[in-house]
């Protein structure tokens, strides 16, 4: 059911190629090639074997170029920047430059690192600028024997643009040159990208330097590339380091070397990754059987390409604005300069960027993968999207960084999305994907007005009968806790310290708080307050709701203290696996344990003191790019959830002896190094407002046959805490908050993601949602604020209790008056 449209990233595998690998190892062995005996020699001649299949599939010989295995394009291009006999400033000779297309890999761009400490100057080239580079040698300069190199892309690895093959040429015999300096020019053709889908034909386009990586054409191995030298070259080249099985002869007493005289055993460092490399004989051959060669991929792609690229430039709103921004050199209609990538972002009615991110997360939502950001190529990103080099350092200073979801900042966009097809790609995968965009964009509420924030005030109060949700029929069983029985319980919950009952010390912090500042009011003068309180034992599984809860240093305690994680220890969320919401855990403080059912299933239970005995498999684990330690649940409940997800998995829990710390940039007045996570996302709690809701509710309904219910929606959000205030989305505005005694500190929005489309009832989705939302908060898919709380200076733990009154304190530091009446409001 997947639509995967990231070829340009990876290929994918065939099982063919697997079941022909697997084939071969179980009837051969392949030992070490550096030793001398059968299993060796079997290994070192398939070895040689393969690489002479490179050079067949690049239409040239073993007299011409040299085959070199690396880990990937990225180390081949390493490998060039070390090795290339470079002349440095400040010698008696004309000094290199190492010049490169602005429209190249990171990777390419990043070889400028090596050269700068070799004093060595780079040279950035626009595309435009080689094009009017054609110039004549004077005979001195034809004389001088300079070394420089030049690199470009044979395909654009962000617009699929290629650029000409016969630069190469060009380039070598000085009718082109990127730069007027006397030398001899050499050229690296990155065709990491190009050779994916298109013939290279390396006995006519004859470069000095070409790297590839393997999974760019078959999907499997990964890993491993090859850096095709030009043996006219490869004899200049220098090497400081040697592996073992490059040298001839060395003395480790003396400093003494002698290299191997093959260029390939030369520059292989150690023991070659030899079962990949056999590996690819498989790839070749099957290649050649399901497709029948490269010129036929071409062809393929491309016209899946055009077929798509036409539809999509002309996909139209009502008023004749255009659906995308197509970022292409092309007009698509002539495969030897178009490759099968198709970059672009999705625009409104007005002309206005739709995030990358929220593109992706729709995308997701109809099983359709695609790439987004700047793809590694920031020079050909700046160049379609009009990004200044200064917006890059701002964008940098506003926290956004290469690969995140900082889609837009200040309303520009930061990248975008591409797509790209492969020789596996079929027609329908290129219709599935049109009509993604047109049923996320000309739909009938395109032009819906995006909803109100606090800065315009609704017109209407929120009715009061809206703002309490504590129907035990309608959510799931809530936790009645009465203040006896709080303070009875004295077991040891967090190994930080025990939590204990409020104590006259909190109840006068409660009294200093509430005199100095003032809750907002709402119809009839009533003050903001919780509403719901929810806590999430198990991450991404079913909510548990309680009246009041310990609060601990993590949150609400127990807050996503346990995980689901598959058979690699990865975490399992809603977003692979829907089902998990009807996974309920609830919590009992005074037996002590974790109480877990699910239709169809025994109720199992675990229990809650932290287990990191000797017994306990201590394994690292990450959620969101922290880092944690967490222990395994035992084989029982693993065994439970497998059944019951259908698949293999285990319950795993935060180890108490390293917890996660909070990496937000936001957190002003806060010392990070004093802010503990649990497994959740972002921060330790998240709020949403119901007056937000409603008015959502409002949107949403308008598009959806069957209305959702309020009570339906709040859970969708999956918010820790849930209040009334007046006006909708207000809570935006907030710097902090206090909840009785206890201080929160807003540290942003909450970035929502294709979950929010799962009732959390059924499992069931509707991909309505998250485009609803998008529409109504104008192209943003933020919902609900996250909170950290401010540790006050005192020694008991405190309580979260619904019907607390919630006081704000407003983003410019003042905190909110009282109303002069009691019909006033503040839109803040």
């Amino acid at each position: 059911g997947i639509t995967y449209l990231d070829h340009a990233g990876s290929a994918l595998f065939p099982e063919s190629l697997l079941k022909a690998f697997t084939d071969d190892l179980r009837n051969n062995v392949y030992g070490n090639p550096h030793s001398q005996n059968l299993s060796s020699k079997l290994t070192y001649d398939t070895i040689e074997h393969v690489r002479y299949r490179i050079l067949q599939h690049f239409h040239t010989t073993a007299e011409d170029y040299t085959v070199i295995f690396t880990s990937g394009c990225t180390a081949a291009l390493k490998l060039i920047a070390e090795s290339f006999p470079w002349i440095p400033e400040g010698t008696k000779q004309p000094s290199s430059r190492f010049c490169y297309l602005t429209d190249s890999h990171t990777s390419v761009v990043g070889m400028r690192g090596i050269t700068a400490s070799m004093n060595v100057l780079s040279v950035p080239i626009k595309p435009k600028e080689i094009l009017l580079a054609k110039s004549r040698l004077s005979a001195e300069e034809q004389n001088c024997k300079t070394p420089h190199l030049f690199s470009y892309p044979a395909q654009s690895n962000f617009s699929g643009t290629k650029y000409p093959l016969s630069w190469i040429q060009d380039i070598k015999s000085g009718k082109l040159r990127p730069i007027k300096i006397p030398g001899k020019w050499f050229v690296l053709l990155d065709a990491a990208s190009y050779v994916s889908s298109s013939p290279l034909d390396l006995g006519v386009h004859q470069a000095d330097f070409i790297p590839i990586s393997f999974y760019k054409i078959f999907g499997f191995p990964t890993g491993l590339g090859a850096l095709l030298v030009n043996n006219r070259i490869a004899s200049l080249l220098r090497k400081t380091y040697f592996g073992g099985g490059t040298a001839a002869a060395y003395l480790a007493g003396e400093d003494f070397y002698f290299p191997r005289k093959s260029i390939a055993e030369r520059f292989e460092d150690g023991t070659v990754s030899f079962l990949d490399i056999i590996a690819l004989k498989h790839g070749f051959d099957v290649l050649e059987k399901l497709t029948g060669g490269m010129e036929k991929i071409k062809q393929h792609t491309f016209a899946l390409a055009h077929y798509t690229y036409t539809v999509l430039s002309n996909l139209k709103y009502a008023n004749g604005a255009p659906v995308v921004r197509i970022y292409s050199d092309t007009d698509f209609s002539n495969p030897d300069v178009q490759g099968p990538i198709i970059n672009f972002n999705v625009l409104d009615e007005n002309g206005e960027v739709l995030g990358f991110s929220q593109v992706d997360s729709m995308a997701s939502l109809h099983n359709i993968h695609v790439r987004t950001g700047c793809f590694c190529n920031t020079g050909a990103c700046q160049m379609h999207l009009d990004i200044s080099s200064e917006d890059i350092q701002r964008n940098l200073q506003a926290g956004h960084v290469c690969g995140d979801n900082m889609d837009l900042v200040d309303g520009h966009p930061t990248g975008s999305v591409r797509i790209s097809f492969g020789y596996m790609s079929s027609f329908e995968d290129a219709q599935t994907f049109l009509n993604f965009i047109i049923a996320i964009r000309l739909s009938k509420s395109d032009a819906e007005i995006p909803l109100q924030t606090v800065t315009k005030p609704m017109t209407e109060s929120v009715p009061d009968d809206h703002l309490s949700f504590n129907n035990a029929d309608k959510l799931s069983p809530v936790l009645q806790m009465c203040d006896r029985e709080l303070r009875n319980i004295s077991s040891e919950a967090e190994t930080t310290g025990r939590w204990l009952s409020p104590e006259p010390e909190a109840e006068s912090i409660r009294a200093a708080v509430s005199e100095t500042a003032v809750p907002m009011c709402i119809k009839g003068g009533k003050p903001i307050t919780v509403v719901n309180i929810y806590l999430y034992p198990i991450k991404s599984c079913s909510a548990f709701e309680v009246t009041e809860w310990p609060v601990g240093n993590q949150g609400l305690l127990y807050d996503r203290n346990w995980m689901v994680v598959n058979q690699n220890g990865v975490c399992i969320t809603q977003k692979q696996e829907p089902r998990l919401c009807l996974v309920n855990p609830t919590i009992d403080l005074k037996q002590k344990l974790m109480v877990i059912q699910a239709e169809g299933m025994d109720p199992i239970s675990v229990p809650l003191e932290d287990n990191t005995g000797k017994e306990a498999v201590i394994c690292e684990s990450k959620v969101c790019s922290h880092r944690i330690k967490t222990y395994d649940c035992g084989e029982r409940i693993a065994g439970w959830l497998s059944t019951f997800l259908g698949r293999p998995c285990r319950l795993i829990r935060q180890s108490s002896d390293m917890k996660s710390k909070s990496q937000q940039k936001n957190t002003k007045g806060l010392s990070s190094t004093n802010i503990s996570l649990s497994l959740v996302n972002e921060a330790q709690y998240l709020l949403i407002n119901v007056a937000s809701i409603l008015q959502l509710k409002e949107h949403i309904s308008a598009r959806l046959k069957e209305p959702l219910e309020i009570e339906e929606l709040i859970r969708r959000f999956r918010a820790n805490i849930v209040i009334s205030a007046p006006e909708s989305f207000e809570e935006e505005e907030w710097a902090e908050i206090s909840i009785g005694a206890l201080q929160f500190q807003v540290v942003g929005p909450c970035s929502r993601c294709q979950i929010i489309c799962i009732d959390q009832q059924s499992g069931e989705q509707n991909k309505e949602i998250l485009q609803s939302l998008s529409a109504a908060r104008g192209r943003k898919t933020i919902f609900g604020i996250y909170l950290m709380n401010q540790p006050l200076l005192s020694s008991f733990s405190d309580v979260l209790s619904v019907g607390s009154q919630v006081l704000p304190v407003l983003k410019e530091n003042t905190e909110i008056q009282p109303p002069t009446s009691s019909e006033e409001k503040y839109s803040g």
